[in-house]
């Protein structure tokens, strides 16, 4: 099925920054390719949304950290919605929070597998499908990173921090691989968000709120104002802007 519409890829794209980018790029006249690892229920709901909002949108099952699951949610999407214009990296996990001499080996393992192996998987497909060298139309890549990368995250999860830091350096070099392709690559970095990665993956329910002293703005992110951002990045406002990392962290 082909669409007149750009078309965006949304990994981790059922719950939290993933749905908010989904709905406002609906909003925006995309269509939308909600991945999701286990909660089909969710996923179908951003789906049903952003049709509402008039756009061509499906869901599609995939666990990022498995190379074979990332070719598969790229293929089924083109051949849903047509080429794919935009990819949102950003399925990731943390891990619950501990000091580092306190975490276990699969623990890190889990985060790194999603947040650093999946993402190269996502960024590579990406790559692979948006570039006109290999036929692509062209288009953007939004990395999700975090400010842990620049605050290190200690007393939490500093190998979530080191993660991210990853993405931070795979932006940059993307970035100047892809730029004679027609792809631009960014990243967004959120800071303290209200969604329930804090109960789901760090299981500390309270962080939200104990931390929001140190946030300059004294109040916490929504997900819809981290979606703002990736939108813009995604958008020909920005056609001149690859390689940047934008935080959306209230001053942190």
């Amino acid at each position: 099925m082909s669409s007149k519409r750009p078309v965006v890829l949304i990994t981790g794209g059922s719950r939290g920054i993933g749905a908010a980018v989904g709905q406002l790029a609906a909003a925006r006249g995309y269509d939308v390719a909600v991945n999701y690892k286990s909660d089909r229920e969710a996923a179908e709901r951003v789906v049903a949304a952003c049709q509402a909002l008039g756009a061509t949108a499906a869901a599609f099952q995939g666990d990022m950290a498995v190379e074979d699951d990332v070719v598969r949610l790229f293929d089924g999407a083109e051949a849903r919605l047509g080429r794919l214009s935009h990819v949102v990296n950003n399925a990731g996990v943390t891990g619950k929070s501990s000091r580092l001499d306190q975490v276990s080996a699969q623990t890190i393992r889990e985060c790194l597998d999603i947040n650093v192996l999946g993402a190269l998987w996502v960024a590579r497909e990406g790559a692979r499908r948006l570039s006109q060298r290999h036929g692509g139309m062209g288009g953007s890549i939004v990395n999700i990173s975090s400010i842990a990368a620049r605050l290190g995250s200690a007393h939490e999860y500093v190998w979530y921090a080191a993660s991210k830091g990853a993405i931070d350096a795979l932006t940059v070099g993307l970035s100047q691989e892809l730029a004679g392709d027609g792809v631009r690559v960014n990243a967004v970095s959120p800071g303290i968000t209200r969604t329930n990665i804090h109960e789901r993956s760090t299981g500390d329910g309270g962080r939200v709120e104990r931390l929001r002293s140190k946030i300059p703005l004294d109040r916490i992110g929504e997900p819809e104002e981290v979606a703002e951002a990736i939108l813009f990045l995604m958008s020909d406002a920005a056609s001149y802007i690859t390689g940047a990392n934008l935080p959306v962290s209230g001053g942190r």
